[in-house]
């Protein structure tokens, strides 16, 4: 074994470079607070290293890097692992960097002959905040998408230079492909070979100058090996069990509730959509200082908070060394870099507070939009997993094909004005119970089903607020028929011919939810239930009178019931409610939303409708779950 590594170290020189490497000076002996050095080195090489995985799966592309994320989040055998390491260490990393220079402040390390080493640690600085920065854009999701918008806007309030320089790192006008490929090129490309060759120049002119330690000395003079290097070993160690513990913090516990389990690692937002408000965009912790900073700035020109006050803090970084010479000017250094840390800290806790209180309008907005951002990440979760998966045209298309996602903003925007969609006792999915600021027309949650209906048919409730009681129907054939025949006209029942009357009306609601293609549940003797409901709905309760069912009744004087709640019935009656199938002359205030044979000329896209109906009815797609088949 020796001859062969006599020979190995003939023709390499190993020993040589072991010994250069390992039999470093450590003045005053191995010290766990110089071990931030070691630290830093090895994160970066972790990132490097989960980088390089990451990216063989990466596709950095508008249309594909979302789904590359998710594939490595969700598919990828330990891709979850991976990218949460890789993730979690870019915050440790920059709270190491932070801690790093404020000990080179502390022990004087910036002072001459090490000068230059210094600046150069400024430099390597900026590398890893920019590393971080044009990270956070490269899943392609909401939260990175807005937050980068924001960042680089601020680009466009450099005086002179300011616009072109934007333009050249947005790659054109408008945020997209070319945007996501240039991130994606510096992220992995530039910036980390920068860093390299920053870090070997700041390596090698540290081994010229030595430790900078305390004097006088606590003890002799020691090796890097072996004691330096085993309290860096471990000090790495500690770092990799903190980045594990904040991965595994998020590790997915699968329940009948939530049966995808939580986020794995890292959390990955819904797709990035340029047309889509994201209420909750903020950027990463390392940078809510400077978000809160600017907050205080406002009434000041956007430039001085977002350009000449950071510039002015990292000119005085810069010129540390050259106050530093004298002894005031160290402590004053020390004392400008003390307060710059703890306003940092202040800025970041009091961004977070303000964020989470819940005690202000802006917090409660917040908070309301990392609720609809975490609804919508998760829905896009499941969407992706589904048995459909992500479509060609792209995860984004998914969900603006996905009537859960998007009936509830068409609700809001054409039908909240009157309607309520609200569960009695409220939902857990908030994005789906919706409240009208003034309802006055029917609450259609579960329109067309057989509770609903059932709600028709009492008299203590359709003439309330649920049903017909912020209409002119209140006061119509309906109504009164329903309280009188329903209701006094019940109360002079009894045995056996109460009896019948309920059974019926249950009969009646099961036969109406058939028409909708609503019953979800096992019902005992549907289809005898079915066909004596609707005998009652032509001759116990005389329906037909003004409502035409199948073949029987006319048309013109209220709703038709044949196909009652189906896709198609609702379809008709969103597109022209005044039509001779629906509220001809009943109709108060519901306009017609796609009656116009031109498309353009609708307030609702045949789309927009198709998927607000689907949303009505409750048809989507649901893990674990079947879906109602469309009744038309």
């Amino acid at each position: 074994m020796s001859r062969l590594l006599d020979w190995l170290d003939h023709r390499t020189g190993y020993r040589a470079l072991a010994r250069a490497a390992l039999d470093e000076q450590i003045p005053g002996g191995a010290r766990w607070r110089y071990v931030l050095g070691s630290t830093l080195v090895f994160a970066f090489i972790s990132q490097a290293v989960t980088g390089l995985v990451l990216w063989s799966a990466y596709s950095p592309s508008s249309h594909t890097a979302w789904e590359s994320v998710y594939y490595i989040q969700h598919e990828m055998t330990g891709g979850w692992l991976l990218r949460g390491v890789h993730h979690f260490m870019s915050h440790v990393m920059v709270l190491l960097l932070a801690i790093h220079f404020l000990q080179v402040v502390l022990d004087g390390a910036y002072r001459a002959p090490r000068e230059i080493n210094y600046w150069i640690g400024l430099i390597l600085m900026q590398i890893v905040l920019a590393m971080a920065l044009t990270g956070y854009l490269l899943p392609w999701d909401q939260k990175g998408y807005w937050a980068t918008k924001v960042a680089t806007n601020m680009i466009a309030l450099v005086p002179l230079v300011g616009e072109p320089l934007q333009r050249l790192v947005v790659g054109g006008g408008n945020y997209g492909h070319h945007t996501l490929t240039r991130f994606f090129a510096l992220h992995a490309g530039v910036l980390p070979w920068l860093l390299m060759l920053f870090l070997v120049l700041h390596l090698a002119i540290f081994r010229r100058h030595g430790l900078k330690a305390r004097e006088p000395y606590r003890g002799p003079d020691a090796l890097f090996w072996p004691d330096q290097l085993l309290r860096d070993v471990v000090a790495c160690l500690a770092v990799v069990i903190v980045v594990l513990v904040l991965v595994f913090q998020h590790y997915p516990t699968a329940s009948p509730e939530q049966p995808l389990g939580g986020q794995l690692g890292a959390h990955l937002d819904a797709p990035a959509d340029p047309a889509e408000s994201y209420s909750s965009a903020r950027p990463e912790t390392y940078f809510l200082f400077l978000f809160q900073l600017l907050k205080y700035l406002e009434s000041l020109p956007p430039v001085v908070g977002a350009v000449l006050v950071p510039a002015l803090v990292l000119l005085t970084l810069v010129l540390l060394p050259l106050v530093g010479r004298w002894e005031l000017g160290h402590r004053f250094n020390v004392a400008w870099v003390v307060a710059l840390m703890a306003g940092a800290g202040v800025l970041t806790l009091l961004a977070w507070r303000e964020d989470h209180s819940g005690t202000s309008d802006a917090s409660r907005h917040y908070l309301a939009g990392v609720d609809a951002a975490r609804v919508h990440a998760e829905r896009a979760v499941a969407l992706a997993g589904s048995p459909a998966g992500i479509p060609p045209t792209g995860a984004l298309a998914m969900l603006r094909n996905d009537p859960k996602t998007q009936g509830p903003k068409l609700f809001r925007q054409h039908c909240a004005a009157c309607h309520d969609h609200a569960a009695p006792e409220g939902t857990d999915d908030p994005s789906q119970n919706i409240a009208a600021e003034k309802p006055s027309a029917s609450n259609l949650w579960h329109f067309g089903t057989r509770g609903w209906i059932a709600g028709v048919l009492d008299p203590r409730q359709v003439g309330g607020p649920h049903y017909f009681g912020g209409t002119a129907l209140a006061e119509g054939d309906m109504a009164t028929w329903v309280k009188d025949a329903l209701g006094a006209g019940m109360a002079d029942l009894a045995g056996k011919e109460l009896a019948e009357t309920k059974r019926n009306i249950e009969n009646v609601s099961l036969a109406l939810a058939t028409e909708a293609g609503l019953i979800r549940e096992q019902v005992p003797d549907l289809e005898t239930r079915v066909a004596a409901g609707r005998d009652a709905m032509i001759n116990e309760f005389a329906c037909i009178d003004c409502h035409k069912f199948q073949e029987n009744g006319d048309l013109g004087q209220a709703p038709d019931l044949t196909g009652y709640a189906s896709r198609a019935w609702l379809r008709a009656m969103i597109s022209n409610p005044k039509h001779e199938r629906f509220y001809p002359e009943t109709n108060d205030r519901m306009p017609a939303f796609a009656e116009s044979d031109d498309p353009d000329a609708n307030r609702l896209s045949p789309q927009e409708l198709d998927l607000l109906v689907a949303w009505l009815r409750g048809e989507w797609y649901e893990p674990n779950a079947e879906m109602n088949p469309p009744a038309e």
